[in-house]
């Protein structure tokens, strides 16, 4: 038996169905554990064989709340799935580790990294990944004039598409952005994500690109995997870039027919797009549970190319 919870459980039924597979695999059984703002209401949770309340994650009793449950129900393996719970568990991984939970996430310092767009660019630059040009808004309202519009704007700590838009002109800049905003330069042509694994050592086991065909809500809804020597390469120069990192992250980027493959945005964390790679073959999930089962991390590069994800609406019901 293999316990594992998920927080922020939310749609995510799907990864809940990759590590019950990845459990049988390894000779395990799976018992799902959940846990949402409203779990009644969460498809997730109602698919699991447990499911529990929980506050917003920046209220202060989140952690004791996630901990008492760990500890009772001696869960093995802790699994975010939202941007703004990586900190607070990142930096409360020793303590669940002293309940006996493994916490999926990468150490403070990555997590400090990737959920600041603006250090996340800075870093991924002077690690000599291809990332588009970016500066804070105020600069580009101080002088438009070094700048080729339309332009790109996104909260610095933004996350899931929330207040991005294009920039046709400088008049387009306003005043009272309710968050710090970046400009970047407009990129073009197909978008890119590409999920990797990273080993207890923080060394990258596999790297799978997939094209995002077409997405929904900024989840990939149609994909397909393909063997992009160019991304997978950029790939390895993050994980380099990014001391601390572990597990599973993805990032996207858009390889435009000028510029080439620009990196715009880091998730540490599984993505919404991981089933597609799951069934191409890349054991990611599979990888996590040996770690805690205390076998050998088997992620590979021996994934398929060329497998279609195509998402459809389904429903749970209960009472």
């Amino acid at each position: 038996m293999v316990r594992i919870l998920f927080t922020s459980a939310g749609r995510r039924v799907e990864l809940t169905r990759c590590f019950r597979r990845a459990a049988e695999k390894l000779g395990l059984r799976a018992e799902i554990h959940a846990c949402d703002l409203e779990p009644e209401l969460s498809a997730a949770c109602l698919e699991a064989e447990a499911a529990f309340q929980v506050p917003r994650c920046t209220a202060p009793d989140y952690v004791e709340r996630l901990l008492d449950h760990c500890a009772r129900e001696k869960i093995d393996l802790l699994v975010p799935t939202i941007d703004t719970e990586l900190d607070v568990l990142s930096r409360a991984r020793e303590r669940f580790a002293q309940a006996g939970t493994m916490v999926h996430v990468s150490a403070p310092e990555t997590i400090d990294v990737v959920r600041d767009k603006e250090r996340t660019i800075s870093v991924l630059a002077a690690a000599g990944v291809p990332v588009p040009r970016t500066a804070r808004i105020e600069e580009v309202r101080a002088d438009p004039s070094g700048w080729a519009f339309p332009l790109f704007a996104k909260p610095v700590g933004g996350s899931a598409s929330r207040g991005i838009g294009v920039l046709h002109s400088a008049a387009d800049i306003r005043d009272d952005y309710p968050e710090p905003m970046l400009v970047q330069e407009l990129l073009r042509g197909p978008e890119y994500t590409i999920n990797m694994y990273l080993d207890a050592r923080g060394r990258m086991r596999s790297a799978i690109p997939h094209l995002r065909i077409s997405t929904r809500a900024g989840e990939v809804e149609k994909g397909r995997t393909v063997r992009d020597a160019r991304m997978i390469a950029i790939a390895a120069d993050i994980a380099a870039a990014l001391e601390g990192a572990e597990g599973v992250l993805c990032f996207q980027l858009i390889d435009d027919p000028d510029r080439g493959p620009r990196v715009f945005e880091i998730n540490a964390r599984f993505g919404g797009g991981y089933p597609l790679a799951d069934h191409a073959g890349g054991r990611f999930a599979e990888s996590l549970l040996a770690r805690v089962a205390g076998l050998t991390e088997c992620a590979s590069e021996h994934w398929r190319e060329g497998v279609t994800m195509v998402r459809y609406d389904s429903a749970v019901f209960r009472g």
